[in-house]
């Protein structure tokens, strides 16, 4: 392998977004305004159910209070005083939509509201997710709570890692032991396409239609995301398309050991791959950063995209 070595060196406004995003590198494939500060609707329950799954355990009993059960927009019909579990709520969250599951979950898992709302942003701000902000844990319109396509696309990113939200934002159909009835997955590309594996969806008047979904052909993972678009189930299945039809896993780093110029060897602990097209693989530079201080031990692997950072990550020296 070829690369390079460089010494060390020390929002738009838009009214509709997208972007399609490669899951094992987080790297943008395609979009516009992707960083775009916009109305997400029930796209907000993704970080909501992610936020209870870190805080509470799935067999937890919840009372509904009378708040929880008067919210307004889509709802189980929860009743005050009915006790769910968290499992069965956060399935009514994600295949429903259920604002007062939402609230429920919220208050059981941050003692109020209000406390649930600021472990979610303490989670953004520790996700590095410089283009969101939440009000409430259910997506209903306020002029301060937002999220850009690409902090979007990372929240699914991070919550897919949970295997307990996978499952439940996978599944096409629940039936909670609380209650005699079928909630059917609202994300409708989970039924009739194989590729679609889980998502969300979202609507208000203000945000427009919502929807996130990640799609999966083989090795390839990708997830999209497209606000305020109100052609969504279209789009997400033509962007699925292309990209699979175009794209393919490269190993752009491969693992092993590396003898440089000056006698010094590297080692690589594992491959690293990215999803690319033709041309892109035709544009791929590896880049190897060496510290100032000559008594450090790591070094910085940078792989460039048509000269984007599209990779990083550390490798040590090998004495």
């Amino acid at each position: 392998m070829t690369f390079f070595l460089f010494w060390q060196t020390t929002g738009v406004e838009a009214s509709s977004s997208y972007v399609a995003i490669d899951v094992n590198s987080g790297r943008i494939l395609e979009g516009s305004n992707v960083h775009a500060e916009l109305p997400i609707a029930s796209l907000t329950k993704v970080w909501t159910a992610l936020t209870v799954l870190d805080a509470s355990d799935l067999d937890e009993e919840i009372t509904i209070s009378t708040q929880a059960a008067s919210q307004e927009g889509s709802s189980l019909y929860l009743k005050p005083g009915e006790v769910w579990t968290v499992e069965s709520l956060l399935y009514g969250l994600l295949l429903q939509s259920g604002n007062d599951a939402a609230y429920a979950l919220a208050e059981h898992t941050g003692g109020s509201v209000e406390g649930f709302v600021k472990m979610m942003n303490e989670k953004i701000e520790l996700a590095g997710l410089d283009n969101s902000h939440f009000t409430n844990p259910s997506g209903l319109h306020h002029d301060d709570h937002f999220a850009s396509a690409i902090d979007m696309a990372n929240m699914l990113r991070l919550a897919l890692k949970n295997k307990d939200f996978e499952k439940i934002a996978s599944a096409k159909t629940f039936r909670p032991k609380e209650r005699n009835v079928l909630w059917k997955n609202k994300h409708k590309l989970l039924h009739y396409s194989d590729q679609a594996v889980a998502g969300k969806t979202g609507y208000t008047k203000r945000a427009g239609r919502t929807l996130v979904t990640y799609f999966k052909e083989g090795s390839k993972e990708i997830i999209v995301v497209t606000l305020n678009n109100s052609n969504d189930w279209k789009t997400h299945t033509e962007l699925a398309d292309n990209i699979f039809a175009n794209y393919e896993n490269v190993k752009v780093v491969e693992k092993g050991k590396y003898k440089l110029f000056n006698k010094e060897v590297i080692k690589v602990k594992q491959d690293y791959i990215l999803l690319l097209n033709k041309e892109e693989k035709s544009q791929m530079q590896n880049v190897l950063h060496i510290p100032r201080k000559k008594d450090s031990n790591s070094y910085m692997w940078n792989v460039y995209i048509n000269n984007e950072l599209a990779l990083r990550f550390k490798v040590e020296k090998i004495k």
